[in-house]
């Protein structure tokens, strides 16, 4: 602009920011990548047309189910390398081949992958955020189609000074309109509907580059959580290999273990059956039974000196038995899981019966690991409930977890915290824990049972699971 302010007069500034209007508008509202289409909307072809009305639930479900695809393509792109899988095998090798430094390495390499799956979970539910607040901003440069209209209708009344080419891309466009305002003259009515315009134009590309930026870390974390999941199998596949047992008694028992549970009616009279006519698992309980006296026996200073113990040491990582006695691991327990609640102990169920478990969403394949220390009483197909764990934690206290895709332990095993269980499938697994939620992801049901009768496990997980939230998905 020139010293005197005429090199730029009012006509021609007002055409410039109506002409990076449009392009703004003609970048984002029609050029740029749309996001999931809202259900039951109108198609626009003039700025006169009605918007039909939206469901906001719909909606947000769209969208989710958007950004579950969008992931579920991601994950499926990244694999793990020869020259990494090669690498995982050379480390293993390196290792002490002793079962306890093998299952102590599968415990650290759980722990490491459930991390990811918690990342992830996390991740997913901020580039949820972030999408729906794209469609926001969308939805708000999409109202303002009429004025774009008339602003076009203008462009083309001007003959004698034909506009010149349309930008097209966002930040060639945001930076037309602030060049727009800086050469003055511009009338306030059209300032203050430019002012609105650069707000969304502005928060949508901070949107996009979060975005962006949430999917680079989303990558890392899914590579990282593969590679720790090709790590495990390396390692469990070596644990297996030291494994003493005889393979005709484990297919013995586990025949005899599908045939009483096809037997039984009832979880208490499956683990009573187990537990009397399984000799491994029969073995487990009176040990577990004989822990129990020996602490019933103990006077209250031994008692102390136990909970002191549970509180401060770490437990001894030869152990074949639970290191701690399972009442004093309140507040102490993670979650076998990464994954939302759904349901807790005590709400309806939606059969008209109180749950009596706790029902968490997770991740297609997420990793399931033991809750605690313990024997392996069943793991198999049960009734209604599917594919199902039960775990002797000792003390007259037993796990049931189910709802899982692919079960790696055996009747009799026993089981530190943090030991890998299973993995759970791609979809909902139909079970009647499972029935009435409205989600199709993954869920895992966890219910606790003392003395063959259900009881609230909220006391026993970590203070760090005591505000999560019950997710909606």
């Amino acid at each position: 602009m020139t010293k005197t302010g005429k090199a730029y007069p009012g006509g021609d500034v007002s055409r410039l920011l109506r002409l990076a209007l449009l392009s703004a508008a003609l970048s984002f509202v029609l050029l740029s990548s749309p996001v999931a289409a809202e259900p039951n909307e109108a198609t626009v072809t003039t700025g006169s047309l009605p918007k039909a009305e939206v469901d906001p639930a719909a909606a947000l479900s769209l969208r989710r189910d958007s950004t579950r695809r969008e992931l579920e393509t991601l994950s499926q792109s990244i694999t793990v390398s020869d020259e990494k899988t090669k690498a995982l095998e050379a480390e293993i090798a390196k290792l002490d081949k002793s079962r306890q430094t093998l299952r102590d390495e599968i415990v650290k390499s759980a722990a490491m992958r459930k991390d990811m799956e918690e990342k992830i979970l996390a991740g997913e539910k901020r580039l949820e955020g972030m999408r729906e607040r794209e469609a926001g901003v969308r939805a708000s440069l999409h109202d303002r189609r009429g004025l774009l209209a008339e602003v076009l209708a203008a462009l083309q009344r001007m003959g004698r000074n034909p506009p010149p080419a349309l930008l097209v891309t966002p930040d060639d466009a945001l930076a037309s309109v602030r060049s727009a305002i800086l050469l003055g003259a511009v009338v306030p009515g059209i300032r203050k509907e430019t002012d609105g315009l650069i707000d969304d134009l502005s928060a949508l590309m901070d949107i996009k580059s979060d975005i962006d930026r949430e999917h680079t870390e989303l990558t890392d974390a899914m590579q990282l959580r593969l590679e720790e999941e090709k790590r495990s199998e390396l390692l469990i596949a070596e644990n297996e290999a030291l494994a003493t047992t005889n393979n005709r008694t484990l297919a013995a028992e586990r025949r005899r273990a599908e045939e009483l549970a096809a037997r039984a009616s009832s979880l208490e009279g499956l683990i009573g059956s187990l537990e009397q006519e399984i000799g491994s698992v029969r073995d487990a309980a009176a040990l577990a039974k004989s822990q129990e006296e020996a602490r019933r026996n103990q006077s209250d200073a031994e008692r102390e000196k136990a909970r002191a113990l549970a509180r401060d040491s770490v437990p001894d990582k030869n152990r074949i038995a639970p290191a701690y006695e399972f009442q004093e691991l309140q507040a102490k327990l993670d979650y076998p899981v990464a994954g939302d609640v759904l349901r807790r102990f005590g709400e309806a169920d939606g059969t008209g019966h109180d749950s009596q478990g706790v029902t968490l969403a997770t991740s297609a394949g997420a990793l399931v690991t033991a809750p605690s220390d313990g024997w392996i009483v069943f793991a198999g197909t049960f009734r209604s409930y599917g594919r199902m764990i039960i775990l002797n934690a000792g003390g007259g206290y037993h796990l049931v977890l189910s709802g899982m895709d692919k079960v790696n332990v055996r009747e009799g095993q026993f089981v530190v915290a943090g030991e890998p269980l299973a993995v759970m499938g791609e979809k909902r697994v139909a079970s009647v824990n499972a029935l009435t939620l409205e989600t199709d992801k993954p869920t895992l049901y966890i219910e606790f049972r003392k003395n063959g009768k259900p009881v609230d496990s909220q006391p026993w997980w970590s203070a760090k699971y005591s505000g999560k939230a019950r997710n909606d998905s």
